[in-house]
C-alpha cells in the first residue's frame, strides 16, 4: 500500500495554497505551485504526527483525480504510521507490542515517534507482529527539467 495523498492547489493572491482533502490539517503555501509542492510533504507529515499525538485514526489516501498530483510519505514515516494504525485497529497497547517484541516500552514510544530515526529491523518485526509485511519498492526518480537544469521531484507521483 503506497502512502500517496492527493494534493489540491488554490491561488490566493500572489501565492498558491496546497491542501490535502484527506488531511485537512495539512496546509502550506508557496510562491507558485512548484514551491507549494516542495513544502507539502512537510505539512502532511506534521499534520499526521498530530493525528498520532491526538490518538486519532490515520486517514487513508483517496484515489487522485485524473492528472492530480500526489505527495508520497517518506518510507520511514509511512512504516511508523502503518504500525500505529495497526495497533489502533487491533487495540494493541505499546506495552503489549513491547512484550511481543521482547523489548522495552520506550522503544515502542520511539518507534511511533515520527521524528525519531528507528531501525528498520524493529519496524519490520513490529509490522510482522501486527500481521503486516514490509515490502520495499524501488522506483525511478522523477526528474523535472527547468530550462537547462534538472530538478529531482521525489515527493510527487
Amino acid at each position: 500500500m503506497q502512502q500517496a495523498y492527493p494534493v489540491m492547489f488554490t491561488k490566493d493572491g500572489d501565492s498558491i495554497i496546497a491542501e490535502f482533502p484527506d488531511v485537512p490539517e495539512a496546509i502550506t503555501i508557496g510562491a507558485n505551485e512548484e514551491n507549494a509542492l516542495e513544502w507539502s510533504q512537510d505539512a502532511l507529515v506534521v499534520a499526521l504526527s498530530g493525528y498520532v499525538d491526538d490518538r486519532r485514526d490515520i486517514p487513508k489516501p483517496s484515489k487522485p483525480k485524473a492528472g492530480q498530483k500526489t505527495v508520497v510519505l517518506p518510507p520511514l514515516i509511512a512504516s511508523k504510521l502503518a504500525i500505529y494504525q495497526a495497533m489502533r485497529d487491533q487495540s494493541i497497547t505499546q506495552a503489549d507490542l513491547a512484550d511481543k517484541l521482547h523489548c522495552d516500552a520506550r522503544q515502542i514510544r520511539r518507534l511511533l515517534d515520527l521524528d525519531h530515526h528507528s531501525r528498520m529491523d524493529l519496524i519490520d518485526d513490529a509490522l510482522h507482529e501486527l500481521g503486516k509485511r514490509l515490502v520495499v519498492d524501488i522506483q525511478p526518480l522523477v526528474i523535472k527539467k527547468r530550462g537547462n537544469k534538472e530538478q529531482q521531484v521525489s515527493s510527487i507521483l
